[in-house]
């Protein structure tokens, strides 16, 4: 499902995101952090979670594994909302870490 720009009222999303609950960590400047995935597509996600980040701010996302390891995401803050999270943007992924997406979005989605 796809959220509309409030500020314009059209699409912003390319690509569909799929809904999931995923607990996970994610890592600024100011160190690691938990959160939980309310959505997720190959180009991102958004993440509930508190604390101090900023729109254009890299950031760092933590997938969990089936072997209780974890793979690491880059991504770009896109859009955030106060207490609530904040939009990810994937970014320089390899064909490998987009296939993982892929998977990871089939295992931990409703609609994958």
């Amino acid at each position: 499902m796809a959220t509309n720009d409030r500020r314009s009222g059209r699409e912003r999303r390319s690509v569909p995101r799929a809904k999931a609950t995923v607990d996970i960590e994610w890592e600024n400047h100011l160190g690691r952090h938990s959160g939980t995935i309310s959505d997720i597509s190959r180009q991102g996600c958004f993440v509930l979670s508190g604390g101090d980040f900023v729109n254009g701010e890299t950031v760092f996302i933590y997938l969990p594994l089936s072997t209780g390891n974890l793979a690491r995401v880059k991504g770009e803050i896109a859009n955030n909302v106060f207490e609530i999270g904040f939009a990810v943007k994937f970014e320089g992924l390899s064909e490998t870490e987009l296939e993982f997406i892929d998977n990871f979005i089939a295992f931990h989605t409703e609609e994958g």
